[in-house]
């Protein structure tokens, strides 16, 4: 099969830079060859609130990545989902929001010596990507772009309390408080407000142009081998097809290969076609082609904890549909067929804040974070430490019931891990893992104060009817019988004031806290950086164009090429790569993009 361009993979960005592409090219042959099954107009990934259904056992629209035991989370193996299907990550995740800082940005630019990376840069892409229908006019956000940014089709009473708590909570410390953090300087949701659908780029950028991009093939449930080289140059790849038991085909491309497998995908794809460390090819037989010891490694994700609390019956969730209720479907079935409003066109989670500390919190979390904060956060006001995400459901292992969860993950971890092949042809192995989550005390130690935070702004909410005590710290007793932090079984309504004085804990409370947090720490299905856009001298894999070192004609464009974590769920990121990845092929190959 011949083709001008090849992608391999099919996710977030291979989906958004491909048609990009075909709808301002309509001559090019592009093939798309993605692991996963086809999406098109299937409800499980139309209606929002069906995000969970991806994440149970039996999912075949993801992947599960198990890590070698981490004896810093207590010896588990941390697993990590990403997205194995046409539109990735973006067909599966929970839709959510947000944006990260823009010195982010800027230090890929700088830090990284990666021109053309800096926000400003970048700023037209975001705005380009996004129709934004929450208010018209603001700088920052775009009005006439593919995917759609809303409220969604329901706000929950869970998500409007945390923002009101949080917002008086904070006053009490003083912090400055931006009511945006999407404007790139400080949740909603991709949803289309009129339909009620999930925006993910398999329809907005495939699908709903299938009759116009007929040089654009998409062959799912195909995983590449590996890419197929002349001299240096990238001239195709070879694929596997789950349909025809395993037979190798051959697909060559004229122009270019682009990897788009995602942070697990890509560097295994490259280490296959003899792209990697040197050491780690030929332990497994393979022939080396270039060395690249940076391949599979800066493995970096958000560090995170799921802290569920008990919700009153009023609270409006998500736990009825999540279980299957029949009550629940009927009425936000039809709700979300006839008005795309209700429950299943919502995420439920609503509401989120990022967080700072000021100079008391500093000397809480303790000299573990202080030298962090003096070399990274200091100087960079726009750059968050911490994020809370609240959610209108129990997303752990909880009875029946009604619950609101409070997600805490570090912004930017320090700790870092790998991705690599196991096998050198077998493209169903599991990779050999490792995610380094927390091998650094200053993760810990913002997880820590997470969980304290969380807690505080909990406790003040009006659905709050106490802890689900089996996924909290184990905290000692004192002499009445009771530690001043335990959990509390069932609260009473109101039962602690906004202006309240904050838990205290002691030394005992604390190393409990270390405990939960270290048994309970897990991925944010944020993964990103085994393929980082860094000078090849500091373990780069590609440049600031995204081409791969040593070698001519493949670039690789998704979410491994970040060079450092974002202060934001990542699904905004990918997309701006992938916008990126669009302007600059159309530049190498002189073609045309509107």
């Amino acid at each position: 099969m011949e083709y001008d361009i090849i992608f391999a993979g099919g996710g977030t960005s291979a989906c958004l830079t491909a048609g990009r592409l075909a709808t301002a090219n309509p001559d090019l042959k592009i093939l798309m060859l993605e692991a996963g099954e086809h999406t098109r107009n299937l409800i499980s990934h139309l209606q929002p609130a069906r995000y969970f259904s991806h994440l149970a056992p039996t999912s075949t629209t993801v992947s599960f990545h198990v890590a070698k035991p981490n004896p810093n989370v207590d010896g588990r193996s941390i697993v990590t989902p990403s997205g194995r299907c046409v539109g990735g990550g973006s067909s599966v995740n929970f839709t959510v929001y947000t944006r990260a800082a823009a010195s982010d940005y800027d230090d890929w630019a700088t830090k990284f010596n990666n021109p053309g990376w800096r926000f400003e840069d970048l700023l037209p892409l975001f705005k380009k990507t996004e129709t934004y229908q929450i208010s018209p006019g603001e700088p920052t956000h775009g009005y006439s772009g593919p995917l759609k940014v809303s409220y969604g089709g329901a706000y929950t009473n869970v998500g409007k309390q945390f923002l009101d708590v949080a917002e008086g909570y904070d006053r009490q410390y003083q912090h400055p408080v931006v009511r945006d953090f999407n404007d790139f300087n400080s949740g909603n949701a991709w949803i289309d407000q009129k339909s009620g659908r999930r925006s993910d780029v398999a329809h907005a950028f495939i699908y709903d142009h299938e009759h116009k991009n007929v040089n654009l093939k998409v062959l799912a449930n195909s995983r590449v081998k590996r890419v197929i080289f002349e001299n240096d140059r990238a001239v195709g790849v070879e694929y596997v097809a789950d349909s025809d038991d395993g037979l190798l085909h051959v697909a060559r491309a004229s122009k270019c290969v682009v990897i788009s497998a995602g942070t697990f995908g890509s560097p295994q794809i490259l280490e296959r076609s003899g792209i990697g460390n040197y050491k780690i090819l030929e332990k497994l037989g393979i022939s080396p082609k270039v060395d690249l010891p940076g391949v599979g490694e800066n493995y970096q994700d958000h560090t995170s904890i799921f802290i569920p609390f008990r919700a009153s019956d009023d609270a409006d969730t998500l736990d009825g549909i999540f279980h299957g209720d029949p009550g629940d479907e009927e009425k936000y079935g039809a709700l979300w067929k006839e008005e795309g409003k209700g429950l299943l066109a919502a995420n439920a989670i609503d509401s989120g804040a990022k967080l700072r500390p000021n100079a008391q919190e500093l000397e809480e979390l303790g000299p573990a974070f202080g030298e962090r904060w003096k070399t990274f956060f200091e100087n960079s006001p726009d750059k968050p430490v911490l994020c809370l995400e609240c959610g209108a459901a129990s997303i752990s292992d909880t009875p029946a019931g009604k619950y609101f969860t409070i997600v805490a993950f570090v912004e930017y971890p320090i700790s870092t891990g790998s991705v690599h092949i196991s096998h050198p042809e077998d493209t169903k192995a599991p990779a050999e893992f490792e995610a380094g989550f927390l091998s650094d005390a200053s993760d810990l130690a913002i997880l820590k104060w997470g969980y304290k935070k969380s807690r505080e702004i909990a406790r003040r909410m009006k659905v709050y009817r106490g802890e689900y005590m089996p996924l909290h710290p184990k905290f000692s007793t004192n002499e009445s019988g009771s530690s001043d932090a335990a959990p509390r079984l069932d609260a009473p309504v109101g039962s602690v004031e906004l202006d309240s004085e904050d838990i205290k804990y002691s030394k005992e409370d604390d190393e409990e806290i270390e405990k939960f947090t270290r048994r309970f720490a897990e991925t944010s299905w944020h993964s990103l950086g085994t393929c980082a856009m860094k000078p090849r001298d500091q373990g780069g894999v590609v440049d600031p164009r995204l081409n791969v070192y040593g070698v001519k004609g493949l670039k690789v464009a998704d979410l491994s090429i970040a060079p450092q974590n974002v202060s934001a769920n990542t699904y905004s990121t990918a997309l701006v790569i992938a916008e990126k990845a669009a302007v600059l092929i159309t530049e190498d190959l002189g073609l045309i993009m509107k």
